[in-house]
């Protein structure tokens, strides 16, 4: 990262992130929180389909292949989709940790153009916990997972309760989601961002 703002730096008496004992084992797919969503879901034709891993500790990995529909300049990723893949890969290490989160702030670095037809493969890790803030970092890469880096990011996640999306949601797709009868289903479908 260039500059990172003060509101990313973990205070003094964060502590280092623990993953929950129930959380997926290491190289199990994530599959999509909601079928809906931009990031994750199935349902989303134009949708990033970004399929995420859980790795190792509070880590995950994750590939997101750039289409048609993802270009911003001709031929190139949108920068807002880039950032879309590193906030969904970086809210999937919530499920690690067991909580529901929203990104309260997402810093993004551009280091180099990724061409459409191009595989993202992205890595993240929680770097410290205070509190309800969870810290993270994530990178992006492309020719591969050892290949140069694309794009890097640092986020804040803030810890909610449900009552944020019961709230603050669409009435419909909310008692949707809390009407499917596969209990894991239901539980994920609030598990990161909206």
């Amino acid at each position: 990262m260039t500059a990172t703002s003060a509101s990313l730096t973990p205070p003094a008496d964060a502590i280092a992130p623990v993953r929950h004992p129930e959380a997926p084992a290491p190289g199990e797919l994530l599959g999509a929180h909601y079928g809906h969503c931009f990031g994750c879901g199935d349902g989303q034709p134009h949708g990033l389909h970004l399929a995420a891993r859980a790795g190792e500790g509070v880590t995950v990995t994750a590939e997101f292949t750039v289409r048609e529909a993802h270009q911003g300049a001709p031929g190139l990723a949108h920068g807002g989709v880039l950032a879309t893949a590193l906030d969904e890969t970086l809210g999937s290490l919530n499920w690690l940790l067991r909580v529901i989160a929203v990104t309260g702030r997402l810093e993004t670095d551009f280091v180099r153009p990724v061409p459409v037809g191009t595989v993202l493969h992205l890595e993240a890790e929680v770097t410290a916990v205070a509190g309800r803030k969870i810290y993270s970092r994530a990178t992006g890469r492309i020719g591969g997972p050892e290949g140069p880096v694309a794009v890097r990011a640092q986020a804040l996640f803030i810890e909610v309760k449900v009552d944020h999306f019961i709230d603050n949601g669409r009435p419909a797709e909310i008692q949707a989601a809390m009407s499917d009868p596969d209990q894991v289903r239901r539980a994920r479908a609030f598990e990161v961002n909206p």
